[in-house]
């Protein structure tokens, strides 16, 4: 499967953002998703997941009840919908795919990777 994260840009703090990822090659729904992101001069980190099922979805406690991860399966695409962004949120973000039900939080879980795109927040 390859995926393809977009929708980043430039915001200002306190605005909203919605990034998607495309996938291609394997339906959706037979894989569960993960969203990470990457600042400059910090290692990746977990963002958030959906379960395969789309049962469940989870968030690291720093974009908890900010940040929403969605999918349509029709489209064969994954959101992650950002609000009241923070100069902290400032990250290139990452899609990923799992095989696995419950993806879970370290990377290593997660089969396949698109290429990221930039959300700058400024304060």
């Amino acid at each position: 499967v390859q995926l393809q994260a977009s929708g980043g840009g430039l915001v200002q703090a306190g605005d909203s953002l919605k990034l998607s990822c495309t996938a291609s090659g394997r339906p959706l729904r037979n894989y569960a998703w993960g969203w990470f992101r990457q600042a400059p001069g910090k290692e990746r980190e977990f963002v958030g997941y959906i379960m395969r099922d789309s049962s469940r979805t989870y968030y690291a406690d720093s974009v908890k009840g900010r940040f929403t991860i969605s999918r349509d399966i029709a489209k064969n695409m994954v959101y992650l919908q950002m609000n009241s962004l923070k100069p902290e949120d400032t990250a290139v973000y990452y899609c990923a795919a799992s095989r696995t039900v419950i993806p879970g939080t370290t990377s290593d879980n997660y089969g396949f990777w698109g290429l990221g795109t930039l959300v700058t927040v400024s304060s």
